[in-house]
């Protein structure tokens, strides 16, 4: 060998290592920042967002648990008794959503009902007082999960806003819709297909969104792994256009508020599923949103079930009331120690801070009201995934506020099972809170199994 050609051989083998370093530096650095720069687009957060969020280190919203009642429990106070309403079943019901509302304008809180076993939307009328009765409204929606009642068209009468999954289990199939039941104003409802052959639909709710003087819709995706979180512009005469704000699945709910105060409409989420995470859009007035994360559990396994939106410290801002007890990971589901009921308070500037209220296996929604009408907010929550095999599982709890947001939790009963919403009222018009509940029975036990129920308030606290 020419010792000429020794070095040179030497730098060409350099050259070469060189070259396969920069290589491996390229994939180990470019791939990843690649797939964060997807993720940041997909979701609508900044590359750092992301990059904390992916290491458990996301400074969103306080993890700070306040003790305020977690662990304390109260007799039984029997002040609400139930009355079934609304059609007989022999088949497990699947009731997905109520809405407790006035449909008819007569005074008389009536009953919008979601149910998945005949995949119709119904009116449970109460006409005259104290006499109730259903009415099939839509029938051919596949999984109804969602309605909201609303006049979207402006003709003065209220029209429903229906989220339809397609199929109620988790599907990645384009199955999902939304559907606008147009009441024309004899209670008969034409079917406008506003979306269709989307991911599965789990919300829908109507507001102004662009600030051009009609209803656009946010809705909520929940797919399977393939999610999206929208809203869809209404152009008049019926004609829509959908803007994609997020692509994750898992999407619960949706609410529609003006978190900041800028007179603008924004749109809260809920993303279950993988991630855990409550997002807030906001709005710039236009119909142009940027996502903020507000909470995410480091829990994958959670369970979020749904969000609802009041002033629970009566400090003049909207906080969020917040379950975690989703057990469909589980096969037959199976409640978790770490389900409960909790709220977000809201502290100004779209900081919120977390509060653990209490613990309750299988929660799946709660809802604000003084139930014991002593002029402070209370709360009532249900859970459909319980530990049913045990006789000390409670399907439905109240949570009584002592005035200082400490919350005791007290049982309202044990049968019917499974219930997964609940919606309170005054059914009677007698100035005290009723609520009406929803049962969804997907697995055994079949034993203490209801539709809808209604509770009426006895009067019990008017002792006081």
């Amino acid at each position: 060998m020419n010792s000429q050609d020794k070095p040179q051989k030497i730098k060409k083998r350099s050259y070469k290592n060189l070259i396969l370093i920069i290589v491996l530096l390229v994939i180990m650095i470019g791939i990843p920042y690649l797939l964060i720069n997807y993720q940041a687009k997909r979701i609508g957060l900044t590359k750092k967002e992301v990059i904390s969020r992916i290491t458990g280190k996301s400074d969103a919203g306080s993890k700070k648990v306040t003790a305020g009642g977690e662990n304390v429990t109260g007799e039984k106070i029997d002040f609400l008794v139930p009355i079934a309403i609304g059609l007989e079943f022999t088949d497990p019901p699947l009731i997905a959503h109520i809405q407790a509302v006035d449909l008819d304008d007569d005074g008389l809180l009536d009953v919008i009902v979601c149910d998945d076993r005949g995949n119709f939307v119904s009116w449970i009328r109460q006409y005259p007082l104290g006499t109730f009765t259903e009415k099939i409204l839509a029938s051919d929606l596949i999984a109804p999960a969602h309605v909201e009642v609303i006049d979207f068209d402006g003709d003065g009468d209220k029209d429903l806003m229906v989220a339809v999954l397609g199929m109620l289990f988790p599907n990645n199939d384009k199955i999902g819709s939304v559907v606008i039941l147009e009441n024309d104003g004899q209670f008969n409802f034409t079917k406008r297909i506003v979306a269709e052959k989307i991911a599965r639909v789990s919300d829908v709710r109507a507001g102004d969104l662009d600030n051009d003087g009609d209803l656009d819709l946010a809705v909520a995706q929940f797919g399977y792994d393939d999610g999206e979180t929208r809203w869809i512009e209404n152009h008049g005469n019926w004609k829509f256009e959908s803007h994609i704000l997020q692509y994750l699945s898992g999407p619960i709910n949706v609410e529609i508020v003006d978190i900041d105060y800028d007179g603008d409409l924004d749109i809260i989420s809920l993303v279950s599923q993988e991630w855990e995470e409550i997002y807030c859009f906001i709005n710039d007035g236009k119909g142009n949103f940027k996502p903020n994360l507000l909470f995410g559990s480091s829990n994958q396994d959670y369970g979020s079930s749904g969000i609802s939106l009041f002033d629970l410290d009566k400090d003049d801002d909207v906080d969020i009331l917040y379950t975690n007890g989703d057990a469909f990971d589980y096969i037959p589901p199976q409640g978790r120690p770490w389900h409960g009921v909790q709220w977000l308070e809201n502290k100004g500037g779209l900081e919120f801070e977390f509060h653990r209220i209490c613990n309750f296996t299988g929660a799946t929604n709660v809802r604000a009201a003084d139930a014991d009408n002593d002029g402070d907010i209370d709360l009532f929550a249900v859970s459909a995934f319980n530990i049913w095999d045990s006789p000390d599982s409670y399907s439905f709890i109240w949570l009584e506020n002592d005035g200082e947001m400490n919350y005791i939790k007290r049982e309202i009963t044990r049968n019917p099972t499974h219930l997964l919403v609940c919606e309170p009222g005054d059914f009677n018009a007698d100035g005290l809170v009723d609520v009406v509940t929803g049962g969804m029975h997907t697995y055994p036990p079949f034993d203490r199994m209801s539709r809808i129920t209604l509770w009426i308030n006895n009067g019990k606290f008017s002792e006081k």
